[in-house]
């Protein structure tokens, strides 16, 4: 009896599987989201291009190429083709595949890129931009101190609730940062009073018995895309340009080595497990702190 050839991997409708498995895994949202993203965009490339969608190496190649070919910054491809990668590996995990044939497939290298991080004048800037006595004013200012302070990721400030912060002692914790990973992290006095302020005022809202930190001025809480657009028009209002809420991540990183706080410190406030993330985020700002260390060294005194 004749063997039955097997079907053609569908890689469209495995897709959907693969998301459900990386949620029980607990991964965040964010993460399912870009390497569902990340398998959708190979999906379309190989409609567009009339190709049939497979797990190819020389394929593979191919679509990295035209994205970069495209204008995508060398992340983005970087990113879609690990989507692919790990996608290909959970397909010969579940033995959808015998083997998997992206595996040690080298990803694109990266360009060494300098992010800039806010002077302590545009800081105060952002921050004189949210003053005022409204509710949004309140929870914008406390909001941007808490962020340049402790360098909490625009999503982990999102996902606050109000036990989460206390003041008494001057700590915030985020319950679940990246890679799933909990933190504490103080914040100092003034930031302190701002949040309070914005808790007074919080008392008054529509929804101030619900647990989000972070309240829209809409009977909802504020999500990622309201915080987006919030400091957004702050940093408008503050004459800044090119902003973004991950700049703030930046900015607090480079003002704490630059006051002396210690590498260890950081990582451990910041959420980093490796030692690389502080060369990435405090780049722009390693001359200054060379200059200043220098200076206090005196070596031309002879």
């Amino acid at each position: 009896m004749a063997r039955r050839k097997p079907a053609p991997l569908d890689l469209g409708l495995l897709l959907p599987s693969w998301e459900l498995a990386l949620r029980s895994e607990r991964k965040s949202p964010a993460t399912v989201k870009v390497y569902g993203d990340g398998v959708r965009t190979f999906l379309r490339w190989c409609e567009e291009h009339h190709h049939s969608p497979a797990l190819d190496r020389e394929l593979m190649k191919a679509f990295v190429a035209d994205l970069l070919d495209a204008g995508a910054e060398p992340a983005t491809a970087r990113s879609r083709q690990l989507a692919m990668r790990r996608f290909s590996a959970w397909l010969e995990e579940e033995g959808e595949i015998d083997t998997d044939p992206l595996l040690g497939l080298k990803a694109p290298k990266l360009d060494t890129k300098v992010t800039d991080s806010l002077t302590e004048d545009e800081l105060r800037k952002l921050i004189k931009a949210c003053s005022g006595k409204e509710f949004r004013d309140r929870r914008d200012e406390a909001i941007v101190r808490l962020m340049a302070e402790t360098g909490m990721r625009a999503g982990e400030v999102c996902g606050l609730t109000v036990p989460d912060v206390d003041l008494n002692r001057g700590l915030v914790t985020v319950r679940r940062g990246k890679g799933g990973k909990g933190r504490v992290a103080p914040f100092g006095a003034q930031t302190g009073v701002a949040i309070d302020r914005y808790l007074r005022m919080r008392r008054s809202h529509a929804l101030a018995d619900t647990p989000a930190l972070w309240l829209g001025d809409r009977s909802k809480s504020l999500e990622y895309y309201g915080l987006h657009k919030s400091l957004k028009f702050r940093a408008e209002r503050a004459g800044l340009t090119n902003f973004h809420p991950h700049l703030l991540r930046h900015t607090a990183a480079s003002r704490w080595l630059a006051a002396g706080g210690s590498e260890g410190g950081l990582m451990a406030v910041a959420g980093w497990s490796t030692r690389d993330m502080i060369d990435r985020y405090t780049r722009s700002t390693a001359a200054d702190r060379a200059a200043a260390e220098a200076r206090g060294l005196n070596l031309g005194d002879l």
